[in-house]
């Protein structure tokens, strides 16, 4: 596994973005749990949600290695966790798997705060002068907060080969050096050969502001499968 030994990780999110994730945290080896606010109705949905994500049973069903827990006891189960949310209900999931179960824990944060309330394309909230990535770290404290992957596509978060050969560039914010240094592991499992650590955690204002110009670069490309390079 490339460094990083077999661990027990626990995704919170059901979307697409979590599922991607699950499923290859899953084929490298790890013992992944996704996490869920009701199982029962998580797996009675039956239509597409309003990204036009299939219902999550039948993915489940072809992935019965990938369990399915409560948000408290898939964290409460794991050694890492990834919060894969959406941004502006991630403090909310976060406080459902609770802080005592988040004690101690590196959290992978890939999550960005879009707002809708405007329409299409999304703001974000908040901006600038905070980031979801600091507002998660000041609410779980005693957690090791690592902001990642959030500036690009999420199949090319799990597969960065499928753009230019994978010669782009992550990045990674974090105040805890061993827990940016376990993740970077990860991410290198993953195929990520150009990270960049930016620093502490109030770095990752940077790489969620990203977000404005990604979509930009996505209306004016038509496609989702690209991301920057840092050339130095």
């Amino acid at each position: 596994m490339d460094g990083v030994g077999r661990m027990k990780i626990a995704v919170i999110g059901t979307g697409s973005v979590g599922r991607t994730l699950a499923g290859k945290l899953e084929a490298l080896g790890h013992k992944v749990t996704i996490g869920t606010r009701d199982i029962a109705a998580t797996l009675a949905r039956d239509t597409p949600d309003q990204l036009g994500t299939p219902p999550f049973a039948g993915w489940h069903a072809d992935r019965p290695e990938i369990g399915l827990a409560t948000f408290a006891d898939a964290a409460a189960a794991s050694e890492l966790v990834v919060n894969a949310t959406s941004g502006l209900a991630s403090l909310e999931a976060l406080s459902a798997a609770g802080a005592a179960n988040l004690a101690g824990q590196v959290l992978v944060d890939v999550a960005n705060p879009l707002d809708y309330s405007q329409g299409f394309p999304p703001g974000l909230d908040p901006v600038d002068s905070d980031s979801l990535g600091e507002r998660i770290q000041r609410a779980f404290p005693e957690t090791r907060v690592v902001k990642t992957l959030c500036t690009v596509n999420t199949k090319v978060m799990v597969d960065p080969g499928r753009v230019g050969g994978g010669d782009h560039t992550i990045f990674l914010s974090g105040d805890d050096a061993p827990a940016k240094a376990l993740v970077g592991a990860l991410l290198a499992a993953m195929g990520w050969n150009d990270i960049i650590d930016l620093g502490g955690i109030r770095t990752a204002r940077g790489q969620e502001m990203l977000m404005r110009n990604w979509l930009n670069l996505l209306t004016t490309l038509g496609t989702a499968d690209f991301n920057i390079k840092v050339v130095r």
